[in-house]
Parts: structure tokens; C-alpha cells; sequence
């Protein structure tokens, strides 16, 4: 029977055992910190001798060899001296120490093992923690399960090993991380591996490269994407899709430059707050640029170029426009995590009677867009301001902020949209929904963000006269439905495995002629394909039919056409889809009817 405990406990428990059985097989290994984490846990070592991932077996049994002795998890609290003194040959315990003592707060350790060997401190301050009779000791806040029987020896896993810098700081040594994927059962913890399995399959950059659809090279930089052909028709296709989607909404495009002066990120307040995430300015006559982080202070200046009117409100102005943002090295990950991207954004301007109308329809369009591409499973973070720190993180007084919130929360209600509230989740002028979407995997992304914004109005001194002939100040709602090209692409190459639906694939058809009679036969069926504007390939190899029809299958191609002698005498083409699919002999003008209707509705 399956036992209730707290997870985050059962999975900092065996943090523990994973550090004490490290230190049993390695006893001049110095552990450093080991939390639970989601789906498990991990504890960082630095180690005399390095270990490998053929270690990990060893490891994992020499944690099962000790379970079974473990009968507490016993607080014992001591002074920030005497800790410093039990854990006087591990340095970076002592750093941790000094810092909590400089904070006044008191120092807990935790034993695990036997109870008769529990250690009292004056044992403790005697023979240090690496000789006690038996368990393991640790400098520790608490959170363990109540009895170590709680843990399933068959519930846990370690799973890999890693590199990580002590304190997540590259000016720091280089550390040994090894994870643990825990549950509370056997049948959970298959479970999760099989989900990882197939999330690796899945893995964007394998099929990124494996499809053609983008490369990096070091020689342009880290995290600058190059889009390939195949990448650069997924690219297309999605914007088109939204330009013409916005188009029907009521929006309007504009299109905005790459760098900007400083003065326009002093007017936004991105100087100093956000420059850490800038690349370095570029110096041109004397003055100071940037690459662009964001495109809404360009934007602003377009609304500002001329007056405006109540009656010219809302002002949509959309735009996919590309922007900078310095991430940290260790931080790049494929398209997810990048430092150049092409954002699909938008920018209304409203009064403030047309505010909730107008962020429910945006709320519409993620709907719209979402249901299009097969996703299922999305909510909305809604981040608000912290209230332990109203005034040093954020910008604005309490009225404005008070006033987005309220406007926020009655539209995401309207909406019945799923979301949850985070404190201390908001951007440094306004609260912000966060938008997070999951494959069919079960890995979720936060894709975009939709923010009610009274700040920079004020910054950008932005008006419209309104039907009592007084200036006032618009409202502004920032969105991005489709999230950037790179994180959407990344997306939705994990959530289709790489099978693209036929609009975005981007080699909806392959022509395979079974041999070289056939050919001129299939060239007028690729050239009518081309001619429709069905995006299609001709295999007039000399490859076996097989070898033909594997290669469209590793290529994700959506459909092939299989021409052979009685195609050839019937004016026809045998169609074959990707999934499994025999769709018989068909004319060439029937199909591209068929092929149209799909790309038409999207499936």
C-alpha cells in the first residue's frame, strides 16, 4: 500500500543517504550542499579522484546497503563556533556556517543512523563528523521523513552526474553534482524514466540537428541561432499564420531597429535595473547604443509620433521583432534558453474602460493559437508585487499598482482562464501573467507574457485627448501569444516528436519513383506540386523503393508518392502518409485539392 508522506522530505532524506554513502566510498570526498528537488535530488561533492557515470551503481547500492540502519533523522542545534569546529576540515561547510552566523541564526545539524549511536555534541566536538560510530551528519535546516522505513529502497534512482560551480558561481571551483530521481513508489519511479525516455527522443536539439532545422557555430556566438532551410519554413509559416491572424484582429505592423540610443532605456527605467541583462553599448559619436532587449519603448515612440484620439483607441501595433538579451553561458540551452530571438509581440494601447475587454481577447488569441498547434494543457501565472518589498524591487506607487492588478485579475476571471497568483512575481513596473504551456510529454515552458501596463505611460509621457477635449493617459497591454520564434519552434519540435502538422512541415511531399522509367512521369507530378505550392522533394536516386520510403520516414515528411509502372499508365500516384496511412492511387488534381484543404485547416 502506497505510504503518505511529504515528498520534498522523502526526496531530502535521501540526499543524506546519497552523502553517506559517498563518504563511506570515497572518504576524502568533501560534500557540500544536497537538496531536494523536483522529481528528486542531488548533492554536490568535490572529490580527490574524479568518478564517472559508471559509478553511480556502486553508489546507488552502497545507499541501499545503509537504509536499512537508518532509524532517525535527529535535529541537534549547536553554536555557529562549534559547528565551525565539527566541520573543520570541510571548507565549504565552514563557508556556510559564517554566513548564517553573520545572519544571527542558529545552527542545526542532522544525524542519520541507528539510535543507539545517536552522537551527543560533546562527542561531536570530539571526534568530528567523519568518525562517528555509525550515520552520517550534516549541516542541515531540517525537513526529513519522520522514520527512514518510509523510504522505498526500490523508489529511487541516481540518474547522472554533472558539473556545477560551488555556489552556482563560474569564479568558483568546479563541483561534482550527482542526481537522484526519487518516489514514493517503484511503479512512480518507472513511470517517470519511461516519460524521460521518450522526452529524450524528443530532445529539440537531437531532432534540431538530425531534421536540418538549426545550428549554432562558435564563431558567430553562443546562444545566436542559425536557422537552416528546413528551420526557416517552420520560421515563415508561423508568422505568416500570426501576421494574418493579427491582421483579422485589428492590429497593425511596424517594425522597429536593432540598437537604440541609452537615453531610450532611461526614459523606460531599463537603466540600471536591467542592464546586467544588456550587451555591452556600442560607442557611436559619443553617445551610447544598445542592442535591443525588449521592443516596447520603440514602440512607444511610434504611438507618440503624432496625437491621438479616444476614438483611435485601442492601437494595436504588433510586430515580430528580433532582440538581445546577454543570458549567462550556463544557462544557454538549444532554442529554450538563447540570446538572440525574434519575439512575437504586440503592444495596445486602451483606455482604461477598454482595458479587460481588450487583455480577455488577447487572452482569446493564446486560445486560438493553442488549439491550433494541438496544445492542450495552459495556464496563467499571474506575478505579483512581494509584499515584504514594496519599495526596493518596484517601480510606481501603490494606486497604479493596486489599480493594474485589480484590472488584471477581473479579466483573467472574466476570461475563466486557469491561473494561480506568485508573489514576487512581477516585472519591476507592473504585475505580469506568464504564460506556460505543456507538450504532450509533460514538459512545460513558459512561453510568453501578457502584461497591464500603467508605468511606462508615465515614462513616455503618452496621451489622447479625450471626448471632454482633456489629455489622458492610455493604458498599455503588452503580449506575446506565440512567445518567440526560437522557444515556440523548441516547443513544438519536442510536443510533434519533429512530425510537423502538413502547413508547417517543411517537406510536405516526397515524390519516389520506383525506377528510371518512371521519372519523367514523376518530375510532372513534382513540378505540379510545385506549381500549387506544395512544398515537395523528388528522390530520383538509385536507391531501392525501401531505402526511398525509410529516408522520408526518418525525415518526417508527411506524405510520399510512390510511382511506379501503373501509375505511369494510369495518369496516377500511390499515396503513402507518415502515419502508417495507405491512401490508394489518386490523381494528381484530386490530391493537391486534398493536401490544400488540410494545410487550409491546419491539421
Amino acid at each position: 500500500m502506497k505510504k503518505e508522506v511529504d515528498i520534498s522530505n522523502l526526496r531530502h532524506s535521501l540526499a543524506h543517504l546519497l552523502g553517506a554513502a559517498v563518504l563511506d566510498l570515497y572518504p576524502d570526498a568533501k560534500n557540500t550542499i544536497g537538496p531536494s528537488i523536483e522529481n528528486g535530488f542531488y548533492y554536490d561533492f568535490d572529490f580527490t579522484v574524479p568518478i564517472g557515470e559508471a559509478d553511480l551503481a556502486k553508489i546507488e547500492e552502497r545507499m541501499r546497503e545503509i537504509l536499512p540502519s537508518w532509524e532517525v533523522f535527529k535535529e541537534i542545534e549547536v553554536t555557529s563556533e562549534e559547528a565551525k569546529e565539527i566541520f573543520s576540515d570541510n571548507p565549504y561547510k565552514i563557508e556556510l556556517i559564517n554566513e548564517h552566523a553573520s545572519d544571527g541564526k542558529k545552527i542545526t545539524l542532522y544525524y542519520s543512523g541507528p539510535k543507539k549511536h545517536i552522537p551527543s555534541k560533546e562527542s561531536l566536538l570530539k571526534a568530528k563528523s567523519c568518525q562517528l560510530k555509525a550515520g552520517f551528519l550534516d549541516l542541515c535546516r531540517g525537513g526529513h521523513v519522520k522514520s527512514a522505513k518510509l523510504i522505498n529502497p526500490k523508489g529511487f534512482k541516481l540518474s547522472r552526474i554533472a558539473g556545477a560551480y560551488w555556489r552556482g558561481d563560474e569564479k568558483n571551483k568546479m563541483l561534482t553534482r550527482i542526481y537522484g530521481l526519487a518516489f514514493e513508489t517503484k511503479e512512480e519511479l518507472e513511470a517517470y524514466i519511461k516519460q524521460q525516455e521518450e522526452a529524450e527522443k524528443r530532445d529539440h536539439r537531437e531532432l534540431g540537428k538530425k531534421l536540418e532545422i538549426f545550428t549554432t557555430a562558435d564563431e558567430v556566438g553562443a546562444g545566436l541561432i542559425l536557422w537552416l532551410p528546413n528551420g526557416t519554413i517552420i520560421r515563415q509559416e508561423l508568422q505568416k499564420w500570426a501576421e494574418e491572424t493579427e491582421r483579422k484582429w485589428g492590429y497593425q505592423h511596424v517594425s522597429t531597429p536593432h540598437i537604440t540610443k541609452s537615453k531610450l532605456y532611461e526614459i523606460s527605467g531599463h537603466l540600471p535595473y536591467y542592464k546586467d541583462d544588456l550587451y555591452s553599448p556600442l560607442e557611436i559619436e559619443g553617445e551610447d547604443y544598445y542592442l535591443k532587449p525588449m521592443n516596447c519603448p520603440h514602440t512607444h515612440m511610434i504611438y507618440k509620433h503624432k496625437s491621438r484620439s479616444y476614438k483611435d483607441l485601442p492601437i494595436r501595433f504588433a510586430e515580430y521583432g528580433q532582440v538581445y538579451r546577454y543570458e549567462r553561458s550556463g544557462t544557454l540551452h538549444g532554442l529554450m534558453r538563447v540570446r538572440g530571438f525574434c519575439q512575437n509581440d504586440a503592444h495596445l494601447y486602451v483606455t482604461p474602460q477598454q482595458a479587460v475587454d481588450e487583455f480577455i481577447q488577447v487572452l482569446k488569441m493564446h486560445e486560438y493559437y493553442y488549439n491550433a498547434l494541438g496544445i492542450k494543457d495552459w495556464w496563467v501565472v499571474l506575478g505579483v508585487r512581494d509584499p515584504k518589498n514594496l519599495r526596493e524591487k518596484y517601480h510606481g506607487d501603490d494606486e497604479m499598482w493596486n489599480e493594474a492588478e485589480r484590472l488584471t485579475r477581473e479579466a483573467l476571471e472574466k476570461s475563466g482562464v486557469k491561473y494561480e497568483v506568485e508573489e514576487g512575481g512581477a516585472a519591476h513596473y507592473g504585475p505580469k501573467a506568464d504564460i506556460y504551456i505543456k507538450s504532450v510529454i509533460g514538459k512545460e515552458y513558459a512561453i510568453g507574457t501578457d502584461q497591464l501596463d500603467l508605468y511606462m505611460p508615465k515614462r513616455f509621457n503618452l496621451t489622447y485627448i479625450d471626448k471632454d477635449g482633456k489629455e489622458k493617459m492610455p493604458y498599455i497591454i503588452h503580449r506575446a501569444p506565440l512567445g518567440s520564434h526560437e522557444r515556440m519552434i523548441g516547443f513544438l519540435l519536442e510536443h510533434y516528436a519533429g512530425a510537423f502538422p502538413l502547413w508547417l512541415s517543411p517537406v510536405q511531399v516526397k515524390v519516389l519513383p520506383i525506377g528510371e522509367d518512371h521519372q519523367k512521369f514523376a518530375k510532372q507530378i513534382f513540378e505540379a506540386l510545385q506549381e500549387a505550392n506544395i512544398r515537395a522533394e523528388i528522390d530520383d536516386s538509385n536507391e531501392t523503393l525501401g531505402k526511398k520510403v525509410r529516408n522520408a520516414k526518418v525525415e518526417k515528411v508527411s506524405y510520399w508518392l510512390v510511382i511506379g509502372n501503373r501509375e505511369v499508365e494510369g495518369k496516377v500516384v500511390k499515396v503513402e502518409s507518415r502515419d502508417g496511412r495507405d491512401l490508394g492511387q489518386v490523381s494528381i488534381s484530386d490530391l493537391i485539392l486534398k493536401l490544400k484543404e488540410e494545410i487550409l485547416l491546419k491539421k
